[in-house]
């Protein structure tokens, strides 16, 4: 970072320049020519530079200070151009913005959100992406990821924010449950058909089980189906197969329109937590700071 005090030193300097006098200069820049005389002389100190030739008739710049000179022109226009986008970006978000989202739950409620967050904002250009896999936001270039589930603390340059958990209840269909009659207790629910998560190379989730004051307990199931798709867990619950646990926000439209109840409502449990990710050395841009706090005041596990 640039210290504030040797930009100070380079706008006096290029202002005397310009204005072929420190006292000229002075009056432009609202100081004392003085202090003005003063900003150049510790900059040429710090330079170890001659960058002006005075006389009492002239003021006239050296070699080294005609170089110099034209490298700060150039920085100083381009500050200004920077500080102008910023000014208008904070205006109107704008430009390309990189969105990753989990699979599911980015489709099922995070997109709705960006959808409704892009047409408020027209000169904005998301780029989204969704996959369930932890990637690295420098390497891979993203702005702000949503994430479920993850470390309890997160590699460095990384801003995250907590937004909740998921909340997990048991669901099957009324179907179901009128053949095979409604599960009362926990070891009720383990003698029943599950509709289990899993990957095909591996052994199916185990359901949570919370019972009072408690913690929660793993019981390993079996699964007459286990599926690596949790939306289609809901799909083979809603068709009768059996009983899944499911976060409320994936089961919530079957729920309401009753192709799938909740059982055993004192077992639901707390699920994987919800956050917010960002590479801090962007959280200050404009269109990153607007979508950050869009998805904070608007992102709920339901």
């Amino acid at each position: 970072m640039i210290p504030s005090e040797r930009l100070k030193g380079i706008e006096a300097f290029v202002c005397v320049a310009d204005a072929g006098s420190f006292t000229a200069a002075a009056d432009r820049l609202s100081l004392t020519a003085s202090a003005v005389g003063k900003s150049v002389a510790r900059l040429e100190a710090r330079l170890r530079t001659r960058l002006f030739e005075r006389s009492t008739r002239r003021l006239a710049l050296t070699d080294a200070g005609r170089a110099y000179y034209r490298t700060c022109v150039r920085v100083l226009a381009e500050l200004q151009d920077a500080e102008a986008v910023l000014a208008a970006e904070r205006q109107e978000p704008a430009g390309r913005l990189r969105v990753d989202l989990p699979a599911t739950f980015g489709r099922r409620v995070a997109l709705p959100l960006l959808l409704q967050f892009a047409q408020r904002h027209p000169q904005l250009r998301p780029q989204v992406s969704f996959t369930d896999r932890f990637v690295d936001l420098a390497d891979e270039g993203i702005d702000v990821a949503v994430r479920i589930g993850g470390p309890q603390r997160w590699a460095p340059g990384l801003g995250h924010r907590y937004l909740g958990s998921e909340r997990v209840v048991f669901c099957a269909s009324p179907q179901y449950l009128a053949r095979r009659g409604v599960p009362q207790t926990a070891d009720d629910l383990m003698r029943h058909d599950a509709v289990a998560y899993g990957r095909a190379d591996g052994e199916p989730a185990s359901w949570r089980i919370f019972q009072g004051a408690g913690p929660v307990s793993l019981r390993p199931i079996e699964g007459v189906m286990v599926l690596d798709s949790a939306e289609a867990q809901v799909d083979a619950v809603a068709a009768g197969l059996g009983i899944a646990q499911l976060a409320t926000w994936l089961a919530a439209d079957a729920l309401r329109d009753g192709r799938v109840v909740e059982i055993l409502p004192q077992l639901a449990t707390e699920g994987l937590p919800l956050y917010l990710l960002w590479p801090l050395s962007k959280q200050l841009l404009p269109k990153v700071d607007a979508v950050l706090e869009m998805l904070g005041e608007s992102l709920r596990i339901v």
